[in-house]
């Protein structure tokens, strides 16, 4: 069982951190409120630290979850930074999606401290953190990997090291490409089957078991046809995550015309009021 310190207790966070404790680990948790982080001690054991330095001295792990880029470096390399408390030898695991630019940023920062830091965002929606099952992307030296694979065992059904810094977050890239377009087909079937007057949920029973079939249909289909958004990865969120994929497409000449017009179609569903809808409400454009 190792040390660990957790930085960022949001609707990924929480429960990520609840289940390395669970799994027996000595668990230091860090919130920007720290009422959160008294209240997460309070539910689960543990330590609350008032600062990311603080949490992360002494241990073994740094795991973080927080919002952007300028969140992490603030949390990592910012004035009582985790990096200024960070130990010789240690890994720091960052779940948050983020650039390819940052991580490989950090990687080198926490190389000069004599650490690992390996980039590690995650799929699987609030449901898979609140399950611990969810899917990790890692990018990394394979030594910090190796180290740190068992602990992140401890939230995850899948986690593989892509390559090196950046990798995971590359690889989070193609997520969430893969999913903007298939959620907007998703939504595109659906409202031709209301129009079509088809039993939508018939429907979706019969075509989820051939080619068509996809964990958004499976999870998402009912519920996009009840008009249901309230899932937890808000929209606004996954127009965060799209802006890191164009702006890396724009760097690497990948061209994703498809991945930007369902960007713009989300930022349609963000002035109809639901930027904190679930990313399954693109549907909510169509049926206006």
């Amino acid at each position: 069982m190792a040390k660990v310190a957790f930085l960022g207790l949001g609707v990924m966070g929480y429960p990520m951190a609840r289940h390395l404790r669970e799994k027996g680990h000595d668990v230091t948790v860090y919130n920007r409120t720290f009422a959160k982080a008294e209240k997460w001690v309070s539910e689960n054991g543990g330590r609350a630290a008032k600062t990311p330095r603080e949490a992360a001295e002494g241990q073994e792990f740094v795991f973080a979850c927080v919002g952007n880029d300028d969140d992490l470096r603030q949390v990592m390399a910012g004035e009582d930074g985790a990096f200024h408390g960070l130990e010789s030898g240690a890994v720091v695991v960052d779940n948050t999606t983020a650039s390819a630019e940052v991580a490989r940023e950090l990687h080198e920062a926490a190389k000069a401290k004599g650490a690992g830091f390996i980039d590690a965002p995650v799929s699987g929606g609030q449901a898979g953190a609140e399950n611990g099952v969810l899917t990790v992307m890692c990018g990394g030296d394979a030594d910090a990997y190796a180290k740190a694979e068992p602990v992140i065992a401890s939230f995850a059904r899948a986690c593989r090291l892509m390559g090196g810094p950046g990798s995971g977050q590359l690889t989070k890239m193609i997520n969430q490409i893969c999913i903007a377009g298939v959620v907007q087909g998703l939504a595109e079937g659906i409202h031709f089957g209301k129009r079509a007057g088809l039993d939508i949920e018939a429907v979706l029973d019969v075509i989820s078991k051939g080619a068509a079939g996809s964990w958004q249909m499976e999870n998402r289909g009912k519920t996009m046809n009840q008009n249901k958004f309230d899932f937890g990865f808000a929209v606004d969120w996954m127009r965060k995550d799209l802006s890191i994929v164009l702006a890396e497409a724009r760097k690497n000449g990948a061209v994703l015309p498809v991945t930007a017009l369902v960007d713009q179609f989300y930022a349609d569903v963000q002035r109809n009021g639901g930027a904190r809808w679930d990313t399954s409400s693109l549907i909510s454009r169509l049926e206006k």
